[in-house]
């Protein structure tokens, strides 16, 4: 496929899935507005990026360092950069001086990270980071994540021990079947009342990040509050070399 049909598809996609979001958010009762959609654009070149933005998307997602420290630069300063996923500590310093303008970090999983981030934020004197939690819920040895027993202590963590960054909400990936979805997403919900219980916090102050191209409307039909679509979007994933957070 040439080029100008796959950004026309790719725009095209988009606008399909906001229909999407719409419609699963009035099902359930809520504004459409509540929902972020979060393009996650990985292996896929910046001219692509580029048309979806010109289409008038802002939020983008990127699960390798490398891969969204390339790309920043030279993609506009107004995109409300995601990383997505297990963050290795070792790379935060890369990843912050990196992309200027990273909004929220999606997988802190544990307290190392939280204390890096914090540290590098503030030496490197940026505003403070919105970050999500990111839990188990399928409880998968191959899936990172804090274990849902766990998820309160490490919320805690993050909002009474890191200055610098802001607790924004919780992430979880469910299974890949999509078999268990509906129990993943109660499990990431019920981590959320316990968390807000513990924290003195409004629900509406703790997001939930879950859903993807398979199953953004039952997520959202289930609470959730960011949609991380990339497939649905840009088309199938092409990976040339193994690539590392």
């Amino acid at each position: 496929m040439a080029a100008p049909a796959i950004e026309g598809a790719a725009v095209t996609a988009l606008r399909s899935v906001m229909v999407r979001v719409r419609q699963a958010a009035e099902r359930a009762g809520r504004r459409p507005e509540s929902v972020r959609i979060v393009a996650v654009s990985k292996t896929k070149p910046v001219s692509l990026i580029r048309h979806v933005y010109d289409a008038g998307h802002r939020c983008f997602g990127e699960n390798y360092v490398q891969e969204v420290v390339d790309k920043a630069p030279q993609l506009p300063e107004d995109i409300e950069w995601h990383f997505i996923g297990h963050l290795q500590s070792n790379k935060v310093k890369t990843l912050l001086a990196g992309v200027p303008n990273l909004a929220m970090v999606q997988g802190v999983d544990n307290e190392k990270v939280a204390n890096v981030l914090d540290r590098v934020v503030s030496t490197l004197g940026r505003n403070p980071l919105k970050v999500f939690v990111q839990v188990n819920t399928s409880g998968e040895a191959s899936k990172s994540g804090i274990e849902p027993s766990s998820c309160v202590a490490l919320a805690e963590h993050v909002k009474l021990r890191c200055p610098n960054l802001v607790l924004s909400g919780l992430m979880t990936i469910g299974m890949p079947d999509y078999t268990s979805t509906p129990e993943n997403f109660r499990k990431l919900s019920n981590c959320r009342l316990e968390v807000c219980k513990a924290l003195g916090m409004a629900e509406d102050h703790c997001e939930l990040s879950m859903g993807m191209s398979g199953d953004f409307e039952q997520a959202i039909e289930m609470g959730s509050t960011n949609v991380r679509v990339g497939s649905t979007i840009f088309g199938p994933r092409e990976y040339p070399k193994k690539q590392s957070n």
